[in-house]
């Protein structure tokens, strides 16, 4: 019996040291000297600081960098590491088309015709100016009415941006106390002031709709004692605009011709954390990345400017398997931190 135990203690002993010592220290140590920066987490280190990890995708908002694929990862804008998830819409979900829409809007081009290459953002304004959809007028009040579902976490999520767009929807609450009164009793007696905008954006944008027809409500600049001051008042273009009523707009132009845009530009990963993004996504955005530095730095050759970052994005760029499979992929917090190192001193000398 005694032998039975003792052979059975070396084996529990032997199994120990090696399944949770030897064989932890020898992958750590094959880790650590073959690939430590994998090992690691791939962080990408600039300037002496971690800024990110080639692993995981993070939000890129401004004009002179390329922009990742959208994510669904956590709450907010996304890119949340710590809760990656996919959307799980399917195709005919009607949140998944007014996302891709709202990509699209700002950025989509005709495909032929006279207006060949040229954006259908100012023939979106132009259109939603004349305040006309499926024959009847009121088309902000139509859109709020026909996308519940968007109009209010949109009125949700502008509330809470900015103080002054606070004030406004707070001024209209004030103004309509049988309407907010409503909502109270079906909902909570005392809602946070974002969570009141969401409820109440039906009758809110009905309210502007018949005010300020062809409008959209905004942020407003003017001149005052020599400054420039914001206001928040009915506003004619913009990327609001030119994104949210897109699909409205397309609804009435089924027969356009567009360009195609690569999927990954609207449709986000698995994760909501892909780091990559196509080189055709990458080389669709080129144009708008390379005016974006040439403003900053007031370099007068935009065109040398492009040809220079479109040659930084090659040869960046890789396939898996050494190319021998799949398409060009970019990192895009690489890309946008080479972007940096050659364009930001000089768009600072430029100031």
């Amino acid at each position: 019996m005694f032998a039975h135990l003792r052979a059975n203690l070396w084996l529990l002993v032997l199994t120990v040291l090696l399944c949770s010592i030897l064989y932890p220290l020898a992958i750590w140590g094959i880790g650590q000297g073959l690939f430590h920066d994998k090992s690691q987490g791939s962080l990408v280190v600039h300037q002496g600081k971690v800024v990110g990890s080639r692993l995981i995708g993070q939000p890129f908002t401004q004009d002179e960098y390329f922009q990742p694929r959208p994510s669904s990862a956590g709450s907010g804008n996304g890119y949340d590491a710590s809760a990656s998830s996919p959307s799980n819409w399917a195709a005919n979900n009607y949140l998944l088309r007014d996302r891709v829409a709202r990509a699209l809007g700002p950025i989509v081009k005709y495909r032929s015709g006279s207006k060949k290459g040229q954006p259908v953002a100012p023939d979106i304004e132009a259109w939603f100016q004349k305040d006309q959809f499926g024959g009847k007028p009121g088309i902000v009040a139509q859109w709020a009415a026909m996308h519940s579902g968007v109009a209010g976490p949109w009125l949700h999520d502008w509330v809470k941006a900015d103080k002054l767009q606070a004030a406004h929807v707070a001024a209209w609450v004030a103004a309509n106390p049988d309407d907010v009164a409503k909502w109270k009793s079906e909902n909570t007696a005392d809602p946070k002031p974002e969570d009141l905008a969401a409820g109440i954006a039906g009758g809110f944008f009905a309210s502007f709709s018949k005010d300020h027809p062809g409008t959209f409500p905004g942020i407003a600049e003017f001149e005052k004692d020599g400054k420039t001051a914001k206001t928040i008042g009915p506003v004619k273009e913009g990327s609001d605009i030119q994104s949210l009523f897109f699909d409205m707009w397309l609804q009435e132009h089924a027969d356009v011709d567009l360009e195609r845009v690569p999927a990954d530009m609207v449709m986000a990963s698995g994760s909501g954390l892909d780091p990559d993004i196509t080189l055709a996504n990458a080389l669709w955005q080129l144009d708008r990345v390379a005016a974006a530095w040439a403003k900053k730095t007031g370099s007068t050759d935009e065109k040398g400017l492009h040809d220079q970052i479109e040659r930084l994005l090659r040869d960046k760029s890789y396939a898996p398997l050494g190319r021998l499979v799949g398409v060009p992929l970019v990192n895009v917090l690489e890309v946008n931190l080479a972007l940096r190192d050659r364009y930001q001193k000089p768009a600072e000398a430029a100031k």
